[in-house]
């Protein structure tokens, strides 16, 4: 009896929802219409004027300002369409120098980067759309709620006021009480038409920004080909330096090591009868060689791949680097139940990211307190650092986060680094992979 009062109070209750949604849809409607025929007109003609007037040299000094607008104003719409449809337009700006050079040089070299940025030309072709196509579409759902309310007020009498000429609703001219029922119903079959469809309108509107907004598949594809291959290039740049290094380690360390003990202990065949105690004093030092070559060999195996890493995962791995260092760090991990081990290169790609990172927080930025998040969602094994120092850390100019920024690229990952001046930094990367 209970589950069938709860059926029919859902029952009753999902009209209620639906009716609520669409009515949702028109206020949301009628307030992008405002940003659609207010910003994107302002901003589109500022856009013309400020491009316009780059040959006579104001333009590099307005330009940017007003492009910087033009992207605030297009994320604005990005993060509605998220937040309110299930529509996602990408952001496919080209970074920008973190610290360009300074006076004219630098307003130059800012403005001609924004202007070379495929992005750039498409919000401007997305501006004037979107202040009319856009706005239409924006506008209906509420004209569609709204518009209903005028064949209402008729049908109550208020044609009566009309008596020279007829007041046209729609396609009706009112003039009498029977076309003002006419117009009653015309309005009631726009209101049901709205009520239904007003949601897909907003999507429509979203849509259409996203058309614009987002890049052409063509482009998105040559883009990412150019991107594995440009990675794949570091990938085997990477590994040979790799390899040199281990030989040099090799050669310099365990190597040397051996050798020199290989040396005592010949030299200890010779005096073991002549000389027992030269031979104990030089079987002291073989024992030593033997003890260091095994610690170098261990470090060099640790470098190579942790074993605490191998054994026991990412997780624990990072857990273990915290523990090493002489700040206190913070580690939160959330990752699914029973599927806590991503791929080998992946895990590995992980840890030295996030052990370069945490040695910069420490030597570098200057902070007392570290933390690091490590999430999985969307098929991404998400990991953020970050560092209460003194900020200022950015991507380029040959910096350790550029090696990261490149060998996460292997993986088709992604780095992200918010650093303002006086901190926090906070270094967040993602790697598409799937946990086993």
């Amino acid at each position: 009896m209970v589950s069938t009062q709860g059926e029919r109070f859902a029952t009753m209750t999902r009209p209620a929802e639906y009716l609520r949604g669409q009515l949702i849809s028109a206020v949301r409607g009628f307030a992008l219409s405002f940003l659609c025929i207010v910003a994107s007109t302002v901003l589109f003609c500022f856009s013309v004027v400020s491009i316009a007037l780059v040959p006579l040299g104001v333009g590099v000094l307005t330009t940017p300002l007003v492009l910087a607008a033009v992207r605030a104003h297009a994320d604005r719409r990005r993060l509605l369409a998220g937040r309110w449809t299930d529509i996602r337009i990408a952001r496919t700006y080209r970074p920008l120098p973190a610290d360009g050079r300074g006076g004219i040089a630098g307003h130059v070299e800012r403005c001609l980067l924004l202007l070379k940025d495929p992005a750039t030309w498409r919000d401007l072709r997305w501006l004037p759309v979107d202040m009319t196509a856009g706005y239409l579409v924006a506008l209906l759902p509420a004209v569609l709620v709204l518009y209903p309310v005028e064949g209402a007020v008729l049908a109550a009498g208020l044609w009566r006021v009309f008596t020279e000429d007829p007041n046209w609703y729609g396609f009706v001219p009112v003039d009498s009480q029977a076309s003002a029922l006419a117009a009653l119903a015309l309005g009631l079959v726009i209101l049901a038409v709205g009520l239904r469809y007003n949601s897909t309108l907003l999507r429509g509107h979203f849509a259409l920004a996203k058309a614009l907004l987002d890049r052409p598949l063509e482009a998105e594809l040559s883009e990412r080909i150019d991107r594995l291959t440009e990675t794949r290039h570091d990938a085997v740049d990477t590994s040979a330096a790799e390899l040199r290094r281990i030989e040099r380690d090799l050669h310099d360390g365990a190597q040397a090591r051996l050798v020199a003990m290989g040396m005592h202990l010949s030299t200890i065949e010779a005096l073991i009868e002549k000389d027992p105690a030269q031979a104990k004093q030089l079987i002291s030092m073989a024992r030593q060689n033997s003890a260091e070559a095994l610690t170098e060999l261990r470090d060099l195996v640790r470098g190579i791949h942790p074993p605490v890493l191998a054994e026991r995962g990412l997780p624990d791995a990072v857990r273990a680097l915290a523990l090493r260092l002489p700040v206190p760090v913070q580690v939160d991990v959330d990752l699914p139940e029973g599927a806590v081990r991503a791929e080998a290169p992946v895990e590995s790609a992980a840890y030295f990211a996030v052990s370069e990172l945490l040695t910069n927080a420490v030597k570098h930025a200057q902070a007392d307190a570290i933390w690091v998040d490590m999430s999985y969602a969307a098929g991404a094994l998400r990991v953020s650092v970050g560092d209460n120092g003194r900020g200022e850390a950015a991507v380029g100019g040959g910096s350790g986060l550029s090696g990261i920024e490149r060998r996460l690229g292997t993986f088709d990952g992604v780095l992200a680094v918010s650093s303002p001046a006086g901190g926090p930094t906070m270094v967040t990367m993602e790697i598409p992979c799937a946990l086993s």
